[in-house]
């Protein structure tokens, strides 16, 4: 390996978690190597105006907040590589990051490769993408006051984002493959009881219709065939998301979801690997709280590759 190759630390993703870890290891001078993929900059490159994280009191575009995140990076001497890593070997020290073109190795690793939220694809789902379709009613619900929301799936997440939309949309909608909800059953029971919630069950959105914005859903009943148009401002996805993992099965312990565990929200099953973000955050999933996540797992490296710094110097004769 050639001394550019390895590095104090390696942060595979370049989401706000892996960019945050990347700003507190630099400033820390840890010369931090992120590998941010040929896609980098996380979910937040999928959305437009995002007015739910601090300093922006205007709102800002997400790619141009994560423009700004990794400029940051950069600047305290982040070397950012846009290339995938496609196998780890986290049981040798130094760890190996293998790329399609190169090898690294590490004293350290922090994983922040995230979760991709899942779609329907669907015709005129990705090009309406930020224009009424989205996978997060936290970030874009308030941009529909007073308008006709739809929501497609069935589970506890499908609930509780037709909930929360309801403090801004005049009628929820909630489509559903099935005739029954999967959801548990008091989660299921308030969305039932409310008023400005409805559904329309044993259907799937075939397409989602609009120029500029979205203005309908096409539906098809599954039971019978029957095709309609459904008129709708928006369109949110709550049908999951798959965590990007494939790579460390085998590596790193994964619940059955195929998130990585961690015990403290930091470390994992690997001395010397941690974790940031929502690779492992099964509950939040917001921007801000996987910068946070990515800020503790920079703090923790630091402290970790002091451990060996000491150990080291305390092996070697006087």
């Amino acid at each position: 390996m050639s001394p550019a190759s390895h590095a104090k630390v390696a942060i595979i993703g370049s989401g706000p978690a892996g960019l945050t870890a990347a700003v507190y290891a630099a400033r820390a001078n840890l010369a931090p190597i992120v590998f941010a993929g040929h896609m980098y900059g996380g979910q937040l490159m999928l959305t437009t105006e995002v007015e739910n994280y601090p300093g922006f009191p205007e709102g800002i575009m997400g790619p141009d907040l994560m423009e700004a995140f990794r400029a940051q990076a950069e600047r305290f001497g982040s070397v950012i590589h846009n290339v995938d890593v496609t196998e780890v070997d986290f049981s040798v020290r130094p760890f190996v990051l293998r790329t399609a073109e190169e090898n690294y190795t590490a004293d350290s690793v922090i994983v922040a490769t995230g979760a991709s939220a899942r779609w329907l694809d669907i015709p005129g789902e990705a090009r309406l993408r930020g224009r009424g379709v989205s996978t997060c009613a936290t970030c874009d619900g308030a941009f529909f006051r007073q308008k006709h929301i739809a929501v497609v799936g069935g589970g506890d997440s499908a609930m509780e984002e037709a909930l929360f939309l309801t403090r801004f949309g005049s009628k929820v909608t909630v489509i559903h493959r099935r005739d029954a909800l999967r959801a548990s059953k008091i989660m299921a029971d308030r969305a039932l009881r409310h008023e400005k919630i409805a559904f329309i069950w044993n259907t799937a959105v075939e397409e989602v219709i609009g120029e500029d914005a979205t203005a309908a859903l096409k539906l098809k009943n599954l039971a019978t065939g029957e095709e309609s148009t459904l008129d709708a401002d928006a369109l949110f996805i709550a049908i999951g998301h798959d965590p990007n993992t494939a790579i460390f099965r085998g590596q790193l312990t994964l619940d059955d979801a195929g998130y990585i565990v961690s015990d403290d929200g930091v470390r994992t099953n690997i001395e010397g690997v941690f974790v940031a973000g929502d690779v492992y955050d099964i509950r939040y999933k917001q921007a801000i709280t996987a910068a946070g996540s990515g800020c503790k797992a920079a703090i923790d490296v630091e402290k970790y590759l002091e451990g060996l710094e000491a150990e080291h110097a305390a092996a070697v004769p006087a």
